[in-house]
């Protein structure tokens, strides 16, 4: 099983060095990518631009793949998207792995003009786009010339597509396209198990084969040290009810917390459960430190070994 890690602190409204920072801690520690999520208009924490950033990041590292949680589709430009995304692979040395999504949030779309009951038709069409533009197709023509992508991506024909869905009709969509599909970090164990077996019958009855990677996005903390472990656990206790509609969802059905063996122990149940291969591990945890978040890197890395 492969493990990835999120950018654990972000809020400096756009100031790479702390996260270009993360990524350089990361690659030390031996993860296998460092991730970033797309969000707009919510202020501090907003991170609207990720492929910016992830270039900051891939300026200050050299082996460990970069990705995107959810780089939203229906709100850009396919064409200038496409550049945008070879840009960054050819930067980087071809180390992107872009997880592409619709966006769930309605009063994100009205700023850009968006209809939300257009997401779903925009995601398909402008990914089919995109697609097409970094196979080296004509994207256009001009006096009777051909006009084509460039440059092209470094990963090709793409670099990789994994889908984050929230929701059946979005895992649905990641299936027939035959694409991995990135589990939001919310889900409970129950809920996970349900929507990848569903996500794997939309594979098969499309006719793709069988998607090899099975990502789960979770948020994770290990400590050997049974007060800072009740410290967290109330933390995230506290994130519940912004995060459940049931209150009473522990915090064991959507976080995996606890020491270096009960952390084994919950690795193993993911992998037999759902076929985990590839655990993107989100920090972010209110209260925790930098130290502490990076000993926790530290021994998940150990658990997983």
């Amino acid at each position: 099983m492969k493990i990835a890690v999120t950018a654990w602190k972000f809020g400096t409204q756009g100031l790479a060095q702390e996260l270009a920072e993360q990524g350089e801690i990361a690659e030390s520690l031996g993860f296998d990518s460092f991730w970033l999520p797309e969000n707009h208009f919510t202020g501090p924490t907003a991170i609207p631009a990720p492929l910016m950033l992830l270039a900051a990041v891939a300026a200050r590292t050299s082996k460990i793949k970069l990705g995107t949680t959810s780089y939203l589709l229906p709100i850009r430009n396919p064409i200038l998207a496409a550049e945008e995304v070879a840009v960054l692979d050819r930067l980087s040395g071809g180390r992107v792995i872009l997880g592409i999504g619709r966006g769930f949030q309605a009063s994100m779309f009205k700023p850009f003009g968006i209809p939300t009951g257009e997401k779903r038709k925009r995601f398909k069409s402008n990914l089919e786009l995109m697609i097409n533009a970094w196979k080296g197709e004509p994207i256009a023509q001009f006096e009777g010339n051909d006009i084509t992508l460039s440059p092209l991506p470094a990963q090709q024909p793409h670099p990789p597509l994994w889908v984050a869905a929230f929701g059946p009709l979005a895992i649905k969509q990641a299936g027939t396209l035959g694409l991995p599909y990135i589990a939001s970090p919310v889900e409970t164990l129950s809920s996970l198990r349900e929507n990848i077996l569903a996500h794997q019958g939309h594979v098969r009855d499309t006719g793709h084969p069988p998607v090899a990677i099975t990502p789960v996005m979770r948020t994770v903390f290990v400590t050997d040290n049974p007060s800072l472990e009740k410290q967290v656990r109330e933390s995230l206790d506290a994130e519940v009810a912004s995060r459940f509609r049931d209150t009473a969802t522990a915090v064991d059905e959507w976080a995996i917390v606890g020491d270096s063996i009960a952390i084994k122990d919950k690795l193993n149940q993911y992998r037999e459960t759902l076929g985990l291969n590839y655990l993107i591990a989100r920090g972010r945890i209110q209260g925790v430190d930098n130290d502490d978040q990076v000993r926790s890197h530290e021994l998940l890395l150990k658990a997983a070994s």
